[in-house]
């Protein structure tokens, strides 16, 4: 196995009651070798396919994905981790890491009324209205 993200024995344990049993089709990948290759995928940010071939094969890994995702498994994955998770007594969020476009600051093309170079300057307008 290679040095990549695995569940740990105690995140097993809560995640393994929450999955679908009995599903119809062919031989079943292992659920924690899958999960942990869906983790891998969104922690790095790497494309489906290339998720390394110790998770098992890509197709799966994407389609249970897909699929639980449909169903809702996620959020109640989420919800009975994070219910049994030992929190920190000092927490912090820094939003440095948030990132924005350059021009998501305003509007298509800026100012409406653009005054002109003299009459930033103070000057009297060179025209006559």
């Amino acid at each position: 196995m290679s040095a990549g993200f695995w569940l740990s024995d105690r995140a097993w344990a809560a995640i393994e009651p929450l999955l679908p049993r009995n599903q119809p089709g062919a031989r079943r990948v292992d659920d924690r070798r899958v999960i942990s290759g869906i983790i891998h995928v969104l922690r790095i940010g790497c494309r489906w396919e290339d998720c390394p071939s110790d998770y098992g094969p890509a197709t799966t890994i994407y389609n249970r994905f897909n699929r639980w995702s449909h169903r809702g498994l996620w959020g109640r994955i989420f919800a009975t981790l994070a219910a049994r998770a030992e929190l920190p007594g000092e927490l912090s969020i820094d939003s440095t890491a948030v990132r924005a476009h350059r021009s998501a600051h305003g509007g298509k093309g800026g100012r409406r009324f653009r005054p002109s170079g003299a009459r930033v300057a103070g000057q009297p307008p060179k025209s006559t209205p």
